[in-house]
Order: structure tokens, then C-alpha cells, then sequence
């Protein structure tokens, strides 16, 4: 039986360098608009959706952080009370996809969570691109996210919507596996100090790892 959640707000942090289309993703996700000239991001905007996941009606509360150092006193101080963390890269950046590991590290830095019991999802943005520009391999990625105990990676477009809503789908799914499997361990040690409310618990799921189209 799905549970019937009191609280169905989550904060998502999109993560990533200047230039990969996290604001693009949020946009279309939102208000299913693209504009290409959009502005780099200053500090932090946010913006809320509603979702549908398994049953349940989820609002998703999504912050769209600044990529460039310079603004990272700015973000920071907002990664604290994240539920879901989206490690963005663009497809035709190499440069973009190495810097995951520091946006991983930052993250986990200032927002106090555990890595093991945390849901990062890795996009990859920018999937309309022509072939010949691609610069990151589908294995690649695979092989950051297995040395990171990452479970879930997905393509994106947002210029096309290309998974878009199925990137935002994944994630609250890997929160609720999190979250599930925390209230079990609770449940079965009376003991055990509520882990919700720290971090969820990790497990893998279908449509993760390699779950990215083209």
C-alpha cells in the first residue's frame, strides 16, 4: 500500500556549471517554455510544480543555483534542507561533466548529508545535439556515477523537452526508495534515531543507471 504523505513537499537543488541549461531545465519543467538567449542566473531563483508519482501528489519545490565561483557564497547557504540534488552536465562539455565531482563535493560539504544516503540524480543536458558534437560517452558517465554510489543518470533536452518530466519523475522515485527503506529500518530497530529526518537510505530501482535517451 502506497503511504500517504502528510508533508509532499521536497526541495530539489539543480546543480552544475554555468552554461548547461539548469535554469532551461527548470523552465520547461515548470511552465514548459525554452529560451534560448536566457541570462545566467544570479544567486538563486526558485520556482514550484506539482508532480505526480506513484498515487501521490508531490510539489516540488526546485532552486536553480548560479554556476560560476563567484557566487558561491550566494548558493550555498540553500543546499541545506535539500531532499533531492540534480548533478547537471551538458553532453557537448567535457569540461561541464568533470566538474560534477566538485558540485558533488561542494554539495555534500555545506548541505550535511550522508553520500551514501542521498538521492543525486546526474542529467545530461543538451541531447538534441548533433552526434558529432557529443563530448561524454553514456559509459563514462556510468562509470563517475558507480565510483560515486550513484544509481541514477538520465539525458535531457530541454530545448526539445526530451525527458524533462522523466528526469523530475526519477528523482522523487529515488526519494520515496530513500525514504521507504528508512522507515522500514526505523520500524525494525525502535532504537534507531529517525534517519528521515538526516538523510534517506539508498537503493537501486529500474529506469536508473543508463536510463538516459537519445
Amino acid at each position: 500500500m502506497v503511504p500517504q504523505y502528510k508533508n509532499n513537499l521536497l526541495k530539489v537543488v539543480i546543480l552544475g556549471d554555468g552554461g548547461v541549461g539548469k535554469s532551461c531545465l527548470m523552465n520547461r519543467f515548470v511552465s514548459n517554455n525554452f529560451d534560448e538567449h536566457s541570462f545566467h542566473t544570479i544567486g538563486v531563483e526558485f520556482m514550484n510544480k506539482e508532480i505526480q508519482v506513484d498515487g501521490e501528489t508531490f510539489t516540488l519545490q526546485i532552486w536553480d543555483t548560479a554556476g560560476q565561483e563567484r557566487f558561491r557564497a550566494l548558493r550555498t547557504p540553500f543546499y541545506r534542507g535539500s531532499d533531492i540534488c540534480l548533478l547537471t552536465y551538458a553532453v557537448d562539455d567535457s569540461a561541464s561533466f568533470k566538474g560534477l565531482q566538485e558540485w558533488r563535493e561542494e554539495f555534500l560539504r555545506y548541505a550535511d548529508v550522508s553520500p551514501e544516503a542521498f538521492p543525486f540524480i546526474v542529467v545530461g543536458n543538451k541531447s538534441d545535439v548533433p552526434l558529432e558534437d557529443r563530448q561524454i560517452s553514456a559509459d563514462s558517465v556510468a562509470d563517475w556515477c558507480n565510483e560515486n554510489h550513484i544509481t541514477c543518470f538520465i539525458e535531457t533536452s530541454a530545448k526539445t523537452s526530451q525527458n524533462v518530466l522523466e528526469a523530475f519523475t526519477l528523482a522523487v522515485k529515488q526519494w520515496l526508495l530513500y525514504d521507504r527503506k528508512a522507515e522500514l529500518v526505523a520500524r525494525a530497530d525502535p532504537l534507531t534515531v529517525d534517519l528521515k529526518s538526516q538523510s534517506k537510505i539508498s537503493t537501486d530501482s529500474g529506469g536508473c543507471c543508463g536510463s538516459g535517451n537519445t
